[in-house]
């Protein structure tokens, strides 16, 4: 259970955040990812024990969870800029 909560619950969650906190596209995907990679990078340090991962299992997961974060920036993006489009009924 551990691993899909940090590989698919946690990413998503930080993608949210990063897009409400930021309101821009550009600065919450830069958020997302560095946010995902520290996230992953402090979770496995201070819950795994050392015998059981490596810098290089982080460095080959980290993508996937980078991705489902940039995924959701784009999402959530995406659905706040469609409710704020406005149209114009010019009769």
């Amino acid at each position: 259970m551990e691993p899909i909560a940090f590989l698919v619950v946690l990413p998503i969650a930080i993608g949210i955040v990063s897009e409400l906190v930021f309101r821009d596209t550009t600065h919450a995907t830069l958020a997302a990812a560095i946010g995902t990679a520290a996230a992953l990078i402090v979770s496995m340090w201070l819950l795994a024990p050392p015998e059981l991962w490596t810098w290089l299992a982080v460095l080959l997961v980290s993508p996937l969870a980078i991705a489902s974060a940039l995924a959701t920036v784009l999402l959530v993006y995406g659905r706040s800029q469609a409710r704020r489009r406005r149209r114009r009924h010019d009769a």
